[in-house]
């Protein structure tokens, strides 16, 4: 009897509590004169350091890791509507990275150091510590596996088999008659937003991390008999 093979992909998904965020700040500052707007930015860019450093600690948080450009300088010279080139504008900009793991301390920095001059928050990325995330994509790859058996079982079944012996198992396209993603991947989105305070007073910047998606897909061949 010639045996029935049985190609399918399994799949896996799971959300996963965010445990880092990594903020990028940046320093932008810009006038009439280059060694004012220098001299500014670097003012503002020492206030920032400090505001890091004070908070650094790689074993404890809640900033574990940070690093800092060094401060570019530029000139352009800008155009009125009546077509004529006007004096020089420096700029002046240097950024920063700090990774946190206290997300309750982040808010509150962010919304600290935004007051510094020439500050802007630009991203926030979510993730997972490598330690965690090892071990969660060890688990969805073993799901995403068992989905495929579970797949491949049910195929048999409809055409009067019994059961399924796996020959072959890989990542996306490995196996030569397909076309796939990446084996694992790791999505993170998270929000920032000001909420509205209800007395009159400023508003308190609130930080909320969406969970972390890790997905696996794999490609398995199977011998049904």
């Amino acid at each position: 009897m010639t045996d029935t093979i049985i190609t399918v992909q399994g799949r896996f998904s799971a959300f996963y509590p965010a445990e880092r965020a990594t903020v990028a700040i940046g320093i932008h500052l810009e006038g009439p004169e280059r060694n004012e707007v220098f001299a500014e930015t670097t003012t503002s860019a020492d206030t920032l350091r400090g505001e890091i450093v004070a908070r650094h600690s790689p074993g404890t948080g809640p900033i574990t890791w940070w690093s800092s450009d060094a401060v570019q300088v530029w000139s352009e010279k800008p155009w009125n509507k009546d077509g004529k080139q006007l004096a020089p504008v420096f700029h002046a900009r240097i950024g920063f990275i700090a990774k946190f793991s206290d997300f309750v301390e982040l808010s509150a920095w962010v919304e600290r150091v935004a007051a510094i001059p020439g500050v802007s928050v630009g991203s926030i990325v979510w993730d997972l510590t490598d330690a965690r995330k090892n071990g969660v994509t060890a688990e969805v790859r073993s799901r995403a596996v068992k989905d495929a058996v579970a797949k491949a079982s049910v195929y048999a079944q409809s055409i009067g088999l019994g059961s399924v012996r796996a020959i072959a198992i890989a990542d996306p396209g490995m196996l030569g008659d397909q076309v796939g993603s990446s084996g694992v991947d790791a999505k993170a989105f998270g929000s920032m937003r000001m909420a509205a305070a209800t007395d009159g007073t400023a508003p308190a910047l609130s930080l909320k991390p969406e969970d972390i998606e890790v997905d696996a897909v794999v490609d398995a061949r199977f011998v049904a008999s």
